[in-house]
């Protein structure tokens, strides 16, 4: 399903790249996973389908492995446990959850691991990630000698996410607020780097994102899947080359490859990338869990 469908009770409040919003009750929201997928922000097509699915149930596996380290906005994943108003859309299945309306702090919580991607582009010109200096001599792909906090703004769908200080962090939130999520961030990156270790996975980086609801900072959107993680898998990890990763980073790296110019027409996907892209999904899901998909 390519566009947002009209679901009784609920008014649409914002679809997303990925995910759907719907306002459902005064204090309550209902976010919907969909199978799109997107890159260089913006969305591509076809669908990949059960996309929607894996992210959900990876999600939930997650906010529920940590929640000794912070509270979260679920209030339920499971559809057999909805109102009977939304039980009539089987397609909410293990792809909807019912959230507490928090107030979303505009901050994109971005913890590093390892040197990949943008950071590994601005190390190679300045040695620095987001302004953070850094020994010499790193390569890429390579584990940083500790993990790093390194937040962006929350850009509106269609704009590009900008890299940020912790200065102009402190100036968006506050200090207390900026202190809290840095460390909570950094706190979550390695509890489940280290478990993803146990499933031979390294989780190089990962987005989270934080809200205030009754006063207190929780945890919202989505946490540690294929789309807002970099995951590689250990027994293929080389240092110093770009590493086979079980996100999307497959298909970013097939946009480059095509020397597409992130600008519109946007190009349509073939559908060996569609595949694989699944399967690097499930794979994901699969490794994390434990459970077959």
């Amino acid at each position: 399903m390519t566009t947002a469908p009209e679901l009784s009770g609920c008014k649409l409040l914002h679809s997303g790249k990925v995910r759907d919003v719907y306002q459902y009750q005064e204090d309550k929201l209902l976010i919907v996973a969909t199978d799109r997928i997107s890159a260089f922000d913006y969305i591509l097509s076809p669908l990949v389908e059960d996309k929607g699915k894996i992210l959900h149930k990876i999600s939930m596996f997650w906010f529920d492995f940590v929640q000794n380290i912070i509270p979260n906005h679920i209030i339920t994943g499971n559809f057999d446990e909805f109102p009977e108003e939304l039980k009539q859309y089987e397609y909410l299945r293990d792809r909807a959850t019912i959230v507490k309306k928090a107030k979303r702090l505009d901050i994109e919580c971005i913890v590093r691991g390892y040197l990949a991607g943008s950071g590994w582009k601005e190390y190679q010109k300045s040695q620095t990630v987001c302004g953070i200096e850094l020994p010499q001599g790193l390569k890429q792909s390579q584990q940083l000698p500790e993990p790093i906090f390194t937040p962006s703004t929350k850009a509106e769908d269609g704009e590009h996410d900008e890299n940020i200080s912790f200065e102009q962090t402190v100036e968006i939130v506050g200090e207390d607020l900026a202190a809290q999520i840095s460390e909570i961030s950094i706190k979550l990156y390695k509890k489940v780097s280290q478990y993803c270790e146990t499933r031979g996975i390294i989780l190089a980086d990962t987005k989270l994102e934080f809200g205030i609801y009754d006063g207190k900072l929780i945890l919202i959107d989505e946490i540690f899947t294929p789309d807002s993680s970099r995951f590689w898998e250990k027994e293929k990890y080389e240092i110093g080359k770009s590493q086979d990763s079980l996100d999307k980073q497959f298909v970013r790296d097939y946009l480059e490859q095509i020397k597409w110019n992130k600008q519109p027409p946007v190009p349509i996907l073939p559908e060996d990338i569609i595949e694989k892209t699944k399967a690097k999904y499930i794979d994901a899901y699969e490794k994390i869990t434990g459970k077959n998909f």
